[in-house]
């Protein structure tokens, strides 16, 4: 299944160490989750289309395909 961004968030599991200290990886409304070349657990896609995160309210949503015309 696909996943769209519907609030901005850093994700706190998908970071780079860097010598300034941890740097989050931003999702934007409209983005894909995960990334591409990111892979994300059941957990995590639960915690982040429900309530059970940091911010309290759900930041990605399923995304259906788009039925195929012709």
């Amino acid at each position: 299944m696909k996943y769209k961004v519907l609030e901005l968030f850093h994700d706190l599991e998908d970071y780079q160490e860097t010598k300034a200290g941890r740097v989050c990886h931003v999702y934007r409304p409209g983005d894909p989750y995960p990334r591409r070349g990111k892979k994300a657990t059941k957990a995590r896609i639960a915690a982040l289309s429900g309530t059970d995160n940091r911010r309290g309210i759900p930041l990605i949503a399923p995304v259906e395909d788009a039925p195929e015309q012709g």
